[in-house]
């Protein structure tokens, strides 16, 4: 069994920039599990443990998906949080879809793995890159003070051109990404 999901990978340039800000975030010394920069990725889907065999399947569940729908723009923009940036629990930065594909391509991803039984979320998908998880009020403040200084922050554009499966290995060091397949948008 191998724990797994479908993302989009994001540019070194945006990677780096997001790195930037995450150190300034850090520093206000909240109690915060931070995401390596290296590790921020669009999950698309989250698969679970899956049986490796069923990996074919997955793919060619979402192949005409892919080959048919064209490479399309991201814009990388903005930090807030669930449920809000006041009282945050998971901090993000945002995407804007502004040719509305991202949303209406993930629907149909989950549709098609929904054909093969994996059972669709049962939350609306709303794209954003994870950056950390607030683990206590520990210097909320000035965090919540920091991530409004962001709250517009451009970080580049993406043109999204492939669809990744990855492998997800949970170490005592953080969970370890690895690349298993990759779809190309558009053929």
């Amino acid at each position: 069994m191998i724990r797994s999901f479908l993302a989009i990978e994001l540019p070194e340039t945006i990677l780096r920039q997001i790195g930037e800000v995450e150190e300034d975030l850090k520093s206000s010394h909240a109690d915060v599990r931070w995401v390596s920069p290296e590790k921020i990725h669009l999950t698309l889907k989250f698969l679970g443990n899956i049986d490796e065999s069923r990996i074919e399947a997955v793919f060619k569940s979402i192949a005409g998906l892919t080959l048919t729908t064209p490479p399309f723009p991201l814009r990388v923009k903005g930090i807030g949080a669930f449920p809000n940036v006041k009282n945050p629990r998971v901090i993000w930065i945002g995407l804007l879809d502004e040719k509305e594909v991202l949303v209406s391509f993930q629907k149909r991803l989950e549709t098609e793995l929904e054909k093969i039984g994996f059972e669709p979320e049962n939350r609306p998908f709303q794209a954003h890159l994870t950056l950390g998880r607030v683990k206590s009020s520990q210097g909320r403040e000035e965090l919540v003070r920091r991530m409004e200084k962001y709250g517009e922050k451009g970080f580049g554009d993406l043109q999204v051109k492939s669809v990744i499966l990855f492998r997800s290995d949970l170490k005592p060091s953080g969970p370890v990404y690895t690349s298993l397949r990759e779809m190309k948008l558009g053929g």
